[in-house]
């Protein structure tokens, strides 16, 4: 039976797949972490409240990547390069969604403006990094090698999520709601345009390494289809509403670290 369960425990049995799995989510990881740690050196005066929560967000993204590189060393293996058709982060930099990487290098003052795009592209992409570890977590929290990493990073990414709402909230009572509301639904949309791509990449890679039949790589590819299908017509909207989460203040503190893993 073809299931997420199944599919991800394939993954995880074979050295070759586990290693381009952790080292695509290592480098996405790793790359956010360098993202976020620009833009609180770069907030503006005005938003300087926020510079210790993006500091965080940050932290917990390097964190994530030093785990993923510990899982890989823990089985003896070493990252490989990220086929750049997988790489996530970069793809949606490219397609305009987010602050762009030679802004982000430079030494120039972000605006208000800047910071609701980047809580916009935040709100939408952590929706889908907590989706995707609370899958994981659902069915392997138990699991004796990646159990522990996978509540982790589930832990943090449902607080990255918070974040992104209760901030996205207060400047939407600042005058910015529409503002808001404009750049989630357009970064919405090229965030499932381009995870269909990735998506559909990566799956592509994973049945090379372990041998898929033309007919099980096509019941993937049309799955994928499938869901993006979904999320054009009416999914993006979850990706778009805003509303007070349960966890207030959520990276409020300093980030926790994982010396089990790193």
């Amino acid at each position: 039976m073809l299931s997420a369960k199944s599919l991800f425990q394939e993954i995880l049995d074979n050295d070759e797949s586990f290693r381009l799995f952790c080292s695509i989510a290592a480098s996405g990881e790793s790359q956010g972490g360098w993202e976020n740690a620009r833009i609180a050196a770069l907030v503006p005066e005005s938003a300087r409240d926020l510079a210790p929560k993006i500091t965080r967000h940050g932290a917990d993204e390097d964190k994530h990547g030093r785990i993923f590189n510990a899982l890989l060393k823990k089985r003896g293996l070493r990252p490989v390069p990220v086929p750049p058709e997988t790489d996530y982060t970069m793809l949606l930099e490219k397609s305009g969604i987010g602050l762009a990487h030679d802004k982000l290098k430079g030494d120039e003052p972000l605006t208000v403006a800047d910071i609701v795009t980047y809580l916009a592209h935040s709100r939408v992409t952590e929706q889908r990094a907590s989706e995707q570890m609370d899958l994981l977590r659902k069915h392997f929290a138990d699991h004796p090698d990646i159990g522990r990493a996978v509540r982790m990073i589930s832990h943090d990414e449902d607080n990255h999520l918070a974040y992104c709402h209760e901030e996205l909230l207060r400047l939407a009572r600042a005058g910015h709601g529409r503002a808001i509301q404009a750049t989630l639904r357009s970064c919405a949309l090229a965030e499932i345009r381009v995870y269909r791509d990735v998506s559909l990449a990566v799956m592509d890679h994973m049945g090379r390494v372990l041998g898929w039949s033309r007919a099980r790589a096509g019941v993937l590819a049309a799955g994928i289809h499938a869901v993006y299908a979904w999320e054009r017509l009416a999914g993006w909207r979850r990706m778009v509403s805003l509303e007070m989460p349960e966890r207030r203040d959520a990276l409020g503190g300093p980030a926790t670290g994982a010396p089990e893993f790193a």
